[in-house]
């Protein structure tokens, strides 16, 4: 699975790991991340990250 970086603040969502701090369990994909989400680092809505290379 794809993961995905705050354009704010650099935090990376990696849909291996999840967000269980806030409901979202690990093996999420980023599009099924509920509308509500939000970075947890910095706040910013789900239209703030982009795609990342991590290669």
């Amino acid at each position: 699975m794809q993961k995905y970086i705050c354009r704010v603040c650099g935090e990376i969502y990696d849909p291996d790991v999840g967000d269980p701090d806030h409901g979202v369990a690990p093996g999420t994909p980023f599009k099924e991340l509920p509308i509500e989400w939000f970075c947890p680092t910095c706040k910013a809505n789900r239209g703030e990250f982009d795609l990342y290379d991590d290669e």
